[in-house]
């Protein structure tokens, strides 16, 4: 184990000084004291501890800043995701946060990203807040060999103060909250916000900026495994399913949420999982729903009844965003060493509120890759404030907040190792059929899995398809478990003139969204999408 001393010496070199104590690499259960003695949380009924995150409920995506400096600036896409801090406003905000620092008991975890050895990256977590450390533990990799840890050597260094805010005037933030990741001092300050999933994110993006810099596709998407060894990616935004579908009785899971990609196969970059728990149910979710009654979980704005201390996890007082952080090894049907070969499949989820997308067709490489950059779902209404309709959403990448380089530059690795290792493509609708949201109805899960399973199997590919004309993707006309009719959209509409009205409405939503990538893309990607003329 790595000395205390050295610990305070290696803090020292940062500028952290002048601290109360320091709580060095706590496991499990001191970390649970710790969090119960300073009252920064609730023991729940089985285990689980339950913390509130304050006014921040969810990420804070305005208050992102990459710093602008020599050494990655060129590299960067500078966009709205992107905010560019110059290196003297960050020294500034530094050296308020060390000031900040002084007199405070601290907590160090010292983790890692990348079950690929060859690209591990060692991380040092420092939080002003015992949970926030556990959240750290919970989600990264963690040292089982103790000789590998005493000689860890930081690679990213993420420093969290969550109650120390910024002035915005004086500090050149949009506001009180602030992500500041600094490539050249490799150090993340975050600062203003509870919300723990700012700290994994924060290294997500580091690992976005990294890994393609090494020819390593860097992924938002969850990872699973067949008995005959056959891998499957699914990339989606929040609410098509992605970590329902991927939590398969019969598949074993890599991982949820982030993954990369090299010549050596698909690997986690997390130990753990951070999942939505509203109005999980034990029947569609049997798994994740058993962590959230476990030792060792942490949730987070979760209701709970302050008596018996049993929670109610369909209660949404607090936020919809109700999270589960649990190490991966609280799932029993996971791949322990989180690497795997190449994928046979990939899976584009879509939750399409238009009820026009077709619930799976099989996509080419270059349309694989056009939906890629698109990454379209639909929010409907109820799923934020102020939307009362179905509102189209776009994410480039299945996760534009993240990713640091141009859209086209992961686009072309992934188009890549589509062909270098000879990669299927589906895109899977798991909204709405038969009309769009609140006509229509939603696609029912037995029929999604019925199809993915399929589709994996390779049960798809000696069946005859037709080409819906729109969006120019092909269709299956049969699928065992599936009625015929559901698997072309416009055959469930009563009204067909209606359907056509929808699909154009939405074919011409995503050449509008698509312009902003066409001056890096090419003419053979481009015209792989939708024709609304």
């Amino acid at each position: 184990m790595i000395s205390k001393d050295k610990v305070i010496k290696e803090l020292a070199e940062q500028r952290l000084k002048n601290i109360r104590e320091i709580f060095y690499n706590y496991g499990t259960p001191a970390l649970y004291e710790q969090v119960v003695r300073r009252r920064e949380g609730l023991l729940a009924h089985l285990g689980p501890l339950v913390v509130r995150t304050g006014y921040h409920t969810g990420r804070s995506p305005n208050d992102k800043f990459l710093v602008k400096e020599p050494t990655s600036e060129k590299k960067i896409w500078w966009s709205k995701d992107n905010n560019p801090i110059v290196v003297e406003d960050y020294n500034r905000l530094y050296s308020k946060m060390m000031a900040y620092i002084q007199g405070k008991d601290l907590y160090v975890q010292d983790c890692y990203a990348c079950a690929d050895p060859k690209f591990k990256l060692n991380i040092r977590v420092i939080n002003e807040t015992a949970w926030h450390n556990f959240f750290a533990k919970n989600m990264f990799r963690r040292f089982d060999n103790l000789d590998e840890l005493q000689n860890h050597q930081t690679d990213f260094t993420i420093i969290h103060m969550p109650n120390f805010h910024a002035n915005p005037e004086y500090d050149k933030t949009n506001s009180e909250v602030f992500v500041v990741i600094n490539f050249a001092e490799k150090i993340v300050l975050i600062g203003g916000t509870s919300y723990a999933g700012e700290i994994k994110k924060s290294i997500f993006t580091v690992l976005n900026y990294l890994l393609p810099l090494k020819d390593v596709m860097s992924m938002h998407c969850s990872a699973n495994i067949g008995n005959e060894g056959d891998v499957a990616l699914f990339f989606g935004l929040s609410g098509t399913g992605k970590t329902t579908l991927s939590a398969d009785p019969n598949r074993k899971l890599i991982g949820d949420d982030e993954h990369g990609w090299s010549d050596n196969g698909i690997f986690n970059f997390e130990g753990g999982c951070y999942a939505k728990v509203i109005k999980l149910s034990r029947e569609a979710e049997p798994d994740i729903y058993e962590c959230t009654r476990k030792f060792g979980t942490i949730l987070e704005n979760v209701q709970i009844d302050s008596d018996t201390r049993r929670l109610d996890l369909d209660d949404d007082t607090f936020t919809e965003n109700t999270r589960a952080a649990y190490p991966l090894t609280h799932i029993p049907n996971i791949v322990h060493e989180g690497m795997a070969g190449h994928p046979q499949n990939i899976i584009m989820l879509t939750a399409d509120a238009f009820g026009v997308l077709p619930p799976i067709s099989k996509l080419t490489t270059e349309q694989a890759m056009y939906h890629f950059i698109s990454g379209y779902t639909a929010k409907v209404a109820g799923t934020e404030k102020g939307i009362n309709e179905p509102k189209a959403t776009f994410s480039t990448c299945f996760g534009a907040p993240f990713m640091v380089h141009h859209p086209s530059v992961y686009a072309k690795l992934l188009g890549d190792k589509i062909k270098k290792y000879n990669v299927q493509c589906w895109l899977v609708n798991t909204g709405w059929s038969g009309g769009p949201y609140g006509s229509g109805s939603r696609m029912k899960i037995q029929y999604t899995r019925a199809m993915l399973s399929a589709a994996l199997s390779g049960k798809l590919d000696n069946v005859e398809f037709e080409t819906e004309p729109l969006f120019n993707l092909q269709i299956p006309k049969s699928c065992e478990g599936v009625p015929a009719e559901v698997l072309n959209p416009r055959n469930t509409w009563n009204d067909k003139n209606a359907y056509d009205d929808m699909a154009k409405m939405l074919a011409v939503m995503f050449v509008d969204n698509f312009k902003e990538y066409e001056s890096e893309t090419s003419d053979e990607i481009k015209s792989t999408g939708p024709n609304p003329v």
